[in-house]
């Protein structure tokens, strides 16, 4: 896993050698925050484009979907239902 300087040198290596569009998700998070959002999908696109590349995407969290919600709900349930 790339901390925060491994990933802006694998973007600027990538973008230096050719990649169009490069793809990020970050596991580490299942909403997405204003700091992720900042870094990752403003400052980190316009890195990589500056080091050459064409764009970067940054996959959006689960946040609201359907099948995130669910599963919590679910987790919530079982837990409440368990003696501490």
């Amino acid at each position: 896993m790339l901390g925060e300087h491994g990933c802006l040198s694998a973007r600027n290596r990538n973008a230096r050698h050719g990649a169009g569009r490069v793809d990020v998700v970050c596991p580490g998070f299942v909403s997405d925050c204003l700091e992720t959002l900042e870094e990752i999908g403003i400052r980190g696109r316009e890195q990589f484009r500056a080091a050459g590349g064409d764009d970067l995407f940054l996959i959006p969290s689960l946040n609201s979907s359907p099948a995130w919600i669910d599963a919590v709900v679910d987790l919530a349930r079982r837990h409440a239902s368990s003696p501490p």
